[in-house]
């Protein structure tokens, strides 16, 4: 064996280059839309996109323009109904996006959404759009955050802006009528919320909702190794992304990554997702176990062959969409 092949083998797994089928395990749906998301190379597409370096402010800015119109467009084709009206507020220095639905099932609760795109996109448009979706969805008063994001607004903004909303819906209405929930870098922000609002000495909400959470932005779970380009959605680590939105903090600092929280007693019930090939897998995974070792009510559910996000209105997103909506019930129904 030669000797650089024996370094490999003592450091990890090798891997020979091997195609990765699409499985017949997932709906005739999720099978194509896997299929779809790649070249006739096999290589997924959205791994073609070059990500610009953390200090090329202009560049990112020209990508969340385009980006945000694909993210809101992308939210209305998977609107649950338009049974929705939107108002948009002020509350600090954040936009919000209250949407309140014809039917209301919970009369005096409020789901803060905190929206995902790696820090830097899915505000504006989709941002309200996605505050209409989860109150009809829900049946409940939602607050959209539509939080500053960099290279304008680099860390601690977003997080100011998520945990100002939560302190003043929280007030008004009382934290056990609130859930917080958020997808990828907004389930970041919610756990990260109220990590913060815990050392702050507030009350913690009534639930929270962390969607293939970004819980840790330094990447160092198995499977930003393990589902590198297996994940057609998000094929590439987003460290350029982490470090734009950090501004030169420590990657590890408890609410930047707050799977190193630690500080998780008294907290809430928690529902965490995330999909075998998912690049966050092992983000949901972790964060699970270090829940469970605090004796928090977490649940985590784990879907095949999903990738970062879902499979973008697929059988197995409704089943997604239908667990979480039980999850809201059952931590409301009390309150």
């Amino acid at each position: 064996m030669p000797e650089n092949d024996r370094v490999v083998a003592r450091e990890g797994v090798k891997i020979e280059e091997r195609v990765v089928p699409v499985p017949s395990s997932i709906s005739p749906e999720a099978q194509a839309r896997l299929k779809a998301a790649v070249g006739p190379d096999g290589t997924p597409l959205n791994a073609i996109y070059t990500v610009p370096a953390p200090g090329d402010h202009e560049v990112w800015r020209s990508m969340r323009e385009a980006a945000d119109a694909q993210y809101a467009a992308a939210m209305k084709d998977r609107a649950v109904c338009d049974t929705a009206e939107v108002e948009t507020i002020r509350i600090g220095d954040a936009t919000v996006h209250v949407a309140t639905p014809s039917d209301v099932a919970f009369s005096g609760c409020v789901y803060i959404d905190l929206h995902g795109g790696a820090f830097v996109f899915g505000g504006g448009e989709a941002c309200r759009e996605s505050a209409r979706n989860q109150a009809a969805a829900h049946g409940l008063l939602c607050y959209g955050v539509d939080y500053r994001m960099p290279p304008d607004h680099p860390f601690p903004a977003a997080l100011d802006d998520c945990l100002a909303v939560y302190e003043s819906v929280a007030g008004r209405f009382g934290a056990d009528r609130v859930v917080i929930g958020g997808r990828s870098a907004g389930g970041n922000l919610a756990l990260a919320t109220v990590l913060r609002a815990h050392d702050e000495g507030m009350t913690p909400p009534a639930g929270l909702v962390l969607l293939s959470p970004e819980a840790d932005l330094t990447e160092s779970g198995d499977s930003f190794q393990v589902n590198r380009t297996v994940d057609v959605v998000l094929p590439n680590p987003l460290m350029s992304a982490n470090l734009l939105y950090a501004n030169g903090a420590d990657l590890a600092h408890r609410y930047l990554s707050p799977l190193f929280g630690e500080v998780f007693d008294g907290f809430p019930p928690t529902f965490i997702q995330s999909g075998t090939r998912d690049l966050f897998l092992s983000n949901a995974v972790r964060l699970h176990r270090a829940m469970r070792r605090r004796d928090v009510d977490a649940d985590l559910h784990v879907f095949e062959a999903m990738p970062h996000g879902g499979f973008g209105g697929c059988p197995e997103d409704g089943e997604l969409l239908t667990e979480v909506a039980g999850f809201i019930r059952k931590t409301l129904r009390g309150a």
